[in-house]
């Protein structure tokens, strides 16, 4: 046993700022989803883009922002998770006829920490204006474009600059400043699924003395193929990596490796039935390291449809959400997208 005063100072609580995270060990999390759709609606509602000899383009409203957004403190280190999708209504005034109406959308489809601002997509449309509507939309896509991207980025600096307050606890006799603060950027975390069978299951402890409250999800989906066609969407390198959109690692064996967007989801084969029961160990990147899910898809093939139920044990608590998100947006809508699985069969 330590003597008195020689104990491991991550343990020593008495008279610290950060006696509820001592040496801010442990993850923690602020929620700035609500935060990041006011601010986002601030930077862009009124904004006015002008071109002379041209006129004027006014963002009227956002009429979408949907997403969410996270600061989280891991062991001293700042990580930003954000992904969201903003749809936009504008108006252009045209100096050769004024009273004529222009107005269109604009769509930001990947606003997240994957993208640097200047790589951000804007979808421009035009629903009225002829060719002076159209003359605007190029004037965006052209030269707009480095204003809405210069808002953007507005918005990431003050999330990272502003949003992270009270993460950090300062240690005793130490103040934190902005310095002092390590600060990286999210691995993508858009995976996090399902309906949650409601009661909060264990509590597991991982190998570096982490606790973490872990849950239980379920998904059932339907698609218009037969189940040998799912299955090979599933575990067929080419498929995958047509819906995944990006490269990806892919050993379909008993103990295989495999690796998606980006490494950020990644784990490892455990059964394989053809057409029938896929079972892998299963992770994102941020999560505690070491911490694996268990998926488990059965594939049931039906007379004129296939269905899939997902079975995922060992979920952070926090994570059951996103995790259902990611299933439902970048597996199984984007395998339905590319592959017309979502079609109805004649």
């Amino acid at each position: 046993m330590a003597k008195w005063g020689e104990g491991d100072p991550r343990w020593i609580v008495e008279e610290r700022p950060d006696a509820t995270n001592v040496n801010n060990w442990h993850w923690s999390e602020k929620n700035a989803s609500g935060w990041s759709k006011t601010k986002i609606k601030s930077l862009f509602e009124g904004l006015e883009l002008e071109e002379p000899n041209l006129g004027t383009v006014t963002i009227k409203e956002v009429t979408k922002c949907e997403g969410d957004a996270t600061a989280s403190n891991r062991k001293g280190k700042l990580i930003f998770f954000y992904e969201w999708v903003v749809t936009m209504d504008w108006t252009g005034c045209l100096l050769a006829d004024p009273k004529r109406e222009v107005k269109g959308t604009l769509e930001i489809p990947n606003l997240s920490e994957e993208n640097d601002p200047e790589e951000v997509d804007v979808n421009v449309s035009v629903t009225a204006g002829g060719s002076g509507g159209d003359a605007m939309k190029e004037f965006i896509r052209k030269k707009g474009i480095v204003t809405l991207q210069g808002k953007i980025k507005e918005y990431i600096d003050t999330l990272k600059q502003e949003y992270a307050t009270d993460l950090i606890k300062p240690t005793k006799g130490q103040a934190v400043t902005k310095q002092s603060k390590t600060i990286v950027s999210a691995p993508r975390q858009t995976m996090v699924s399902s309906q949650i069978n409601s009661a909060v299951s264990d509590v597991e402890k991982l190998g570096l003395g982490v606790k973490i409250k872990t849950s239980q999800l379920t998904l059932n989906q339907t698609f218009k193929c037969t189940a040998d066609e799912l299955y090979r969407a599933l575990t067929q390198r080419e498929m995958v990596a047509a819906f995944t959109r990006g490269d990806v690692k892919l050993e379909v064996e008993k103990g295989g490796k495999f690796e998606f967007f980006g490494g950020n989801i990644s784990g490892e084969f455990e059964e394989l039935v053809p057409n029938k029961r896929i079972v892998q160990k299963w992770r994102f990147k941020s999560w505690p390291c070491g911490h694996y899910s268990k998926v488990t898809l059965e594939i049931d093939q039906k007379e004129d449809c296939t269905q899939i139920k997902l079975t995922q044990t060992s979920v952070p608590a926090s994570e059951v959400e996103k995790t259902k998100e990611g299933w439902n947006n970048y597996y199984w809508e984007s395998i339905k997208r590319t592959f017309g699985f979502g079609a109805i069969l004649l």
